[in-house]
């Protein structure tokens, strides 16, 4: 089964044949080679001969030989089409050491469009991001929108039944695949996470307490949506008879960023107009995995709704905040090139205490942005002096802007 990914697709056509390096980025297993194999076959629709294309997969033993950057270099060169554009694509490039050096090597000359994807934020760190800096253009990718999920299934009917599903059989695009087969959807979450926890992270940042290292992630993925501070869970792990310092905290929640299965979302102030530096909230990459790192005892539905937001705001290419303003609390302050959009996420608003809780925070806010409530709520739409609540999942089911 192979799901289109258009959104994304369509972001590497719109940057076709220009010279800038398309980096696509992402967790494990999100579909990125899966992205590149249909943007190769969209090449080849559209009049690219298969002597233009050269596609390697460094996590194919049949290129290890090329993880040499001199070799590589020497192998793509000898490759170039004359007279004619070549698409290079270097799939999960970072096995290559010095893979930077081929890449620039490559973009300065004519006729080359080069494609790259890596499953670490940390390949864009320090040296590398000197070296091409201000040379690429990065589409950070992520595992299935509840949307893509509805389509997969082949009807867009029964949503609430599948959105249950997409919690807990997981967004990464393989778990359809194994739909129905809980127990082999667990296996294979715990093979993704076992991988980024030893291969991303242990491994590379050299950590020596790895169940330290796993402790700190499952009391993140068990506090999605609060505010949470390395001090807070310092000394909650402390309390608990785990001893860590803040710092050591600190460097463990990068990493964990760093290889795409939590994220981070900073506090803005919204009246002042300045970011806040304390007691950020965290949101996990999918739910399934959450199920299957914590079981489903004890289930937020309104922090798994949140986490759900959050995520899709990412997708439409929004840069996303919490909002502060006086002592309420906005859930999300979403921005990009056309504006500002608030937005407040709830199970349920029918009780109407809760609905005047929900309202409160953007009501404190006095400029003329769109400000919205979601909820599961299966009423229609409504408004409250041009707040608008709506259904979560027909937001949703919504063709990004």
């Amino acid at each position: 089964m192979t799901i289109q990914r258009t959104e994304y697709l369509n972001k590497l056509i719109a940057w076709k044949d220009k010279q800038i390096i398309k980096i696509v980025s992402g967790i494990r297993r999100c579909g990125k080679s899966t992205l590149l194999e249909i943007y190769q076959n969209w090449l080849r629709e559209h009049d690219v001969e298969e002597k233009q294309i050269i596609s390697i997969n460094f996590e194919d033993l049949d290129y290890e030989e090329l993880t040499d950057y001199k070799k590589l270099y020497l192998y793509l060169k000898e490759r170039l089409v004359n007279g004619g554009m070549t698409y290079i694509f270097l799939d999960e490039v970072h096995h290559v050491e010095n893979f930077p050096k081929v890449v620039d090597s490559l973009y300065i000359k004519k006729g080359v469009d080069i494609y790259i994807t890596g499953s670490n934020a940390y390949m864009l760190s320090g040296e590398i991001a000197t070296l091409i800096s201000g040379r690429y253009v990065q589409i950070e990718m992520l595992p299935l929108s509840f949307r893509e999920y509805m389509e997969s299934t082949g009807s867009m009917n029964d949503r609430g039944i599948k959105y249950a599903e997409y919690l807990e059989n997981s967004s990464f695009p393989y778990a359809l695949v194994l739909k129905g087969r809980p127990d082999e959807i667990r296996d294979y979450l715990e093979g993704i996470y076992n991988t980024i926890v030893v291969k991303d992270i242990v491994n590379r940042k050299k950590i020596t307490d790895t169940m330290m290292l796993q402790s700190v992630l499952r009391f993140i993925f068990d506090n999605i949506g609060n505010p949470l501070s390395t001090k807070k869970i310092a000394d909650t792990m402390t309390s608990a008879g785990r001893k860590i310092d803040a710092k050591t905290v600190e460097k463990y929640l990068e990493a964990l960023r760093e290889s795409y299965i939590i994220y981070q979302a900073k506090r803005y102030n919204i009246k002042g107009k300045q970011y806040l530096k304390t007691l950020e909230k965290y949101y996990v990459v999918d739910i399934g995995m959450r199920y299957m790192l914590l079981g489903s005892r004890g289930t937020d539905g309104g922090h798994i709704l949140e986490n759900v937001v959050y995520l899709e705001l990412l997708r439409r290419g929004y840069e996303v905040y919490v909002g502060k303003v006086g002592e309420y609390e906005v859930d999300f302050v979403a921005g990009n090139h056309k504006g500002i959009t608030y937005f407040q996420v709830a199970l349920t608003v029918r009780d109407k205490a809760t609905l005047e809780r929900e309202l409160r925070p953007l009501q404190s806010i006095r400029d003329h942005y769109p400000k919205i409530i979601l909820t599961l709520d299966e009423d229609p739409e409504a408004q409250y002096d041009g707040i608008r609540r709506i259904n979560a999942r027909d937001w949703l089911l919504e063709l990004a802007d």
